[in-house]
């Protein structure tokens, strides 16, 4: 009892770490010392974890040195390592008691170590691997027992927990910084004027993304369209700028020749070739005199024009693997940067035709006519660029009045055309802004940056603007400035939606966990410091999954949103409602003086719960379980009082219908023994702890027994009998209904084939299989597998299904259903009435009976049987069997028989009973 009690501590304290923090190496090593302590025949324990090679890692271990090497020093290879292999195909644990018996481990590692047993377990959570823990001896055997081994496994489902954990909150950080980064993107790009700034900003941001610095940018010709060109190489590429350009000049290279240049630039899509010499795309020539192994190559689109493409390649034979993630987001850096190299393009377009132009009057000293005329045209194109510009452009003179404005500014001022600005004021834009200066005055800079400001509009609204304002000289003299802005609504509406979600639910607008926590935080600190009571309050909805099931996932968020307004409704000013995620609610009471307080914010909550929620042609009654934490009574710290108002809840849930539970010690107890009995329900199979008893059906009409329905029961070594309604729901949410229900099958279908063989003849044998069970993949053939092995006929068997399962009809539902009854099983509906069905499709399933839950049994005779009687004609009508189930007077037979109903059971003909009771009392 001492080594389980510090068994199920260790286990308790994990538990606590994986819900209070978030450091999973913190967690994991908690683990690893759990296990050392657990096992002290153990000379080491180590958590490995995957590499993107496929190998694994030592992340975490007891000693941190093995043979003078760190932890993150071993490597697990599954080429040499049989046994990591078969742990990772398998996701079991496979103990090895006498390595010189078995060959799978790696045997360098066997004789390094002088290792003589060894245990080996998965790290997984609903089939995904997150890692493996290994357990060895230095040269005395482990011998470990079952228990132990058992012991193990639970501080290694733990591990899977936190990885899990830790998972999600890197995924959900991630999507943070993409999105940052690219607003990063965006505000620097928007700073440069030169070619060489744009590109060194971009090569930046996709090595910091890529973690590649061999990147090339080839551009389509400014002059002869058809020939792409190379323009910037990375300068922090392993290549000199002559080394890359060399083969450029030696082979033809333009999108008519290369296969992947011309897929890129008429998919606009970017290409991915892992290694380029099993593609039979790339140049292969090329890429042996460029020593390329593996490239990206990503267009460079702006409105629907492709200016280029840009190439990432790896010198290295054995080429890294990008993600998908990896190049969606480089291709969103590349589409940022191509608004604003779009524009610089055209300007060193005009440059280089400024350049020829001028080349040509120097050396042909053509006529000044011709001159004047070829200004005229560059003059022309000047004011075709600023009119096709997409950003604003407007220019000043010495007083800072507006001398020119071109069609996109003037319409994003609300101008109908520019001439409206010329030789205005700079005021009725800025409105004052930035205005220090009366008359532009000489700086050492030529330009300067503004963020975040706001133009006027001609209506004298606003809008947010980022601008660049630089000097226009003529012979180094300051004449004027031009000013390049950007209308930045959008981007300001993302991040402000960007830093509200960071503390509000989307769904519901209400404060999220990060923004609750910091208001508890701060109101316990007034409430300690003034000696003032504080309460929290956890509530969880009632049957919401039925309402996902049954109506679909847009009806559910429908009803938290209506259950977030009633609620806000219910509390005192100054008081905090939150959504956890899920149907999870939580109430911050910062003041409360009395008791009362809080039971008048439950009172309310009760009385809106008892309207019911309307989803268009649906109406539905939800309740709701609440627990009540007390600040200081029940804990001084924000995640005490969180943990033990949910230890209340649920409590509370015991009760039917809208109840409330205040927090106790004892309630630790209890969750104390929870935890206890769902590790204990882990062993009950392997220790023959689960057995079955046979509850009766009759026949009343001819009292003859027409079969019986196979119902588990758990004798506890320590705790006795513990009832159904305890440990079946557990068994439910960690899974091990599964194995659990393939037993019962099993025993059940072998205790049938025995009575049949011994002369007891049964008509049928009624087994329920839950909801995991039918939706598993392999249902049908472990079915198939268990009639074969026990050699029962299928039409003795009836499968019992419950309402809230066939409500999904989803197709691998109806198939699953329509096989089984093609091989000879019946299928009955269990606990009918109690679900949301639509009674109409009943008729195109291939169902045999329907039976009446008990609950409407008991209300049959002295309050109010018309539900009994509505089951009862639908299933004669429909032409199928009706069974009643709980019946435990003669009344309620009688009644039930006054109906047409002749099969029933329950208490009144036999409580469910041993297999050797059944074979005494009806062979």
């Amino acid at each position: 009892m001492s080594q389980d009690h510090s068994r199920y501590s260790r286990l308790a304290n994990i538990t606590k770490m994986i819900n209070m923090k978030l450091d999973l190496r913190e967690v994991m090593e908690q683990v690893t010392l759990a296990i050392s302590e657990e096992i002290m025949r153990c000379d080491s324990v180590g958590i490995y974890l995957p590499q993107p090679d496929g190998t694994f890692r030592g992340y975490v271990g007891k000693p941190e040195i093995i043979n003078g090497r760190t932890l993150d020093m071993h490597v697990i290879d599954t080429d040499y390592d049989l046994l990591a292999k078969e742990v990772i195909e398998t996701k079991k644990t496979i103990y090895i008691p006498d390595t010189s018996k078995d060959n799978r481990p790696d045997p360098r590692a066997v004789e390094a170590f002088k290792i003589k047993s060894l245990l080996a377990l998965p790290i997984s959570y609903e089939q995904e691997l997150f890692g493996l823990v290994f357990l060895f001896d230095y040269g005395i055997p482990m011998n470990l027992t079952d228990d132990e081994i058992q012991a193990v496994e639970a501080y290694v489902n733990m591990a899977a927990v936190a990885i899990q954990n830790a998972t999600n909150l890197t995924k959900k950080e991630k999507l943070l910084n993409e999105k940052q980064l690219l607003l990063d993107v965006s505000r620097d790009l928007s700073m440069y004027t030169t070619l060489q700034e744009c590109f060194d900003s971009c090569f930046f941001y996709i090595q910091r993304v890529l973690d590649n610095p061999n990147i090339g940018v080839h551009l389509m010709d400014p002059i002869a369209q058809k020939r792409i060109r190379p323009a910037k190489l990375s300068k922090d590429s392993d290549w000199t700028e002559e080394e890359w350009l060399e083969p450029h000049k030696e082979m033809n290279f333009d999108e008519n020749t290369d296969a992947l240049v011309m897929e890129v630039l008429e998919t606009k899509n970017y290409i991915y070739v892992p290694d380029v010499f099993t593609d039979s795309r790339p140049d292969h020539n090329l890429c042996r005199n460029f020593g390329i192994y593996g490239l990206v190559m990503f267009p460079i689109i702006t409105m629907g024009e492709v200016l280029g493409q840009i190439s990432v390649v790896t010198l290295e034979e054995k080429a890294p693997l990008y993600t998908e993630s990896q190049l969606q987001l480089t291709q969103s850096i590349i589409d940022t940067m191509a608004s604003a190299l779009s524009h610089l393009l055209y300007m060193e377009k005009q440059d280089i035709i400024i350049e020829e132009r001028t080349s040509e009057v120097l050396e042909k000293n053509k006529e000044l006519q011709h001159v004047v005329s070829e200004l005229q045209h560059l003059s022309r194109e000047k004011e075709l660029i600023l009119n096709s510009a997409g950003e604003g452009i407007f220019g000043l003179d010495l007083h800072r009045n507006i001398t020119f404005c071109n069609p996109a500014g003037a319409t994003m001022l609300g101008y109908e055309s520019e001439s409206e600005l010329i030789g205005k004021s700079v005021h009725v834009i800025m409105n004052g802004q930035s205005m220090e200066r009366k008359e532009i005055a000489s700086d050492e800079t030529d330009s300067y940056f503004e963020e975040y400001k706001v133009f006027y509009r001609k209506d004298h609204s606003t809008f947010p603007v980022e601008y660049v304002t630089a000097h226009i000289k003529e012979n180094s003299e300051i004449v004027g400035e031009v000013i390049t802005f950007k209308d930045i609504s959008q981007r300001k509406q993302l991040e402000e939606k960007i830093k509200y979600y960071a503390y509000f639910d989307s769904l519901t607008d209400l404060p999220n966990r990060v923004l609750l926590m910091d208001r508890i935080t701060q109101g316990l600190k007034y409430a300690k410091k003034n000696d003032e009571k504080a309460a929290i309050l956890f509530l969880d909805l009632d049957r919401f999954k039925v309402v996902n099931d049954s109506l679909g996932h847009s009806y559910g968020d429908i009803l938290l949103q209506e259950v977030a307004s009633r609620l806000m409704t219910c509390v005192p000013e100054g008081a905090t409602v939150s959504r956890q995620g899920g149907d999870e609610f939580m109430i911050f009471l910062p003041l409360v003086k009395e008791e009362s307080d809080i039971l008048k914010v439950i009172k309310c909550i009760d009385a809106v719960f008892e309207k019911p929620f309307q989803f268009q042609q649906h109406e539905m009654y939800i309740k709701t379980s609440i627990g009540i934490s007390l600040f200081p009574e029940n804990g001084e710290s924000a995640e005490v009082l969180i943990k033990n108002a949910d230890t209340a809840m649920y409590k509370s849930k015991e009760r039917p219908g809208t109840s409330f539970h205040f927090f106790s010690e004892e309630m630790d107890i209890r969750s104390y023994e929870t935890i206890r009995i769902e590790n204990d329900l882990y062993r009950a199979i392997e220790k023959d702890e689960l057995y079955l008893h046979y509850q009766p059906q009759i026949d009343y009409k001819t009292g003859q027994i027409v079969g019986v329905e196979a119902l588990l029961r758990w004798n506890h070594p320590e705790h006795g009998f513990i009832p159904p309604d305890r440990f079946i729901p557990l068994a439910e949410e960690t899974g091990l209904i599964v194995p659990i229900g393939e037993w019962v099958l099993r025993t059940a279908c072998a205790q049938m084939k025995q009575w049949y063989d011994s002369g007891l003849k049964l008509p049928r044998l009624s087994v329920n299989l839950s909801v995991h069970q039918f939706e598993h993949q392999e249902l049908f053939n472990t079915i198939e597998c268990i009639l074969e092995e026990t050699g029962l006929a299928p039409e003795y068997l009836e499968l019992e299904l419950t309402e809230n399962l066939i409500v999904k009809n989803t197709v691998q539902t109806l198939q699953t259903m329509e096989k089984l009854n093609a091989s000879g099983i019946k299928i009955a509906i269990d606990d009918f009435g109690t679900g949301y069905s639509s009674l109409g499709y009943l008729r195109n399933l291939p169902i045999s009976k329907l039976k009446i839950d008990k609950s409407f049994v008991d209300l049959m005779v002295q309050d109010d049987a018309a539900i009994t009687n509505t089951i009862i004609t639908l299933a004669q009508n429909l032409r199928l069997e009706v069974i009643a189930e709980g019946v435990e007077t003669k009344e309620q037979a009688d009644y039930l028989l006054q109906q047409d109903c002749f099969l029933m059971q329950g208490y009144y003909f036999s409580k469910p009973i041993p297999p050797e009771e059944i074979y005494t009392k009806y062979a």
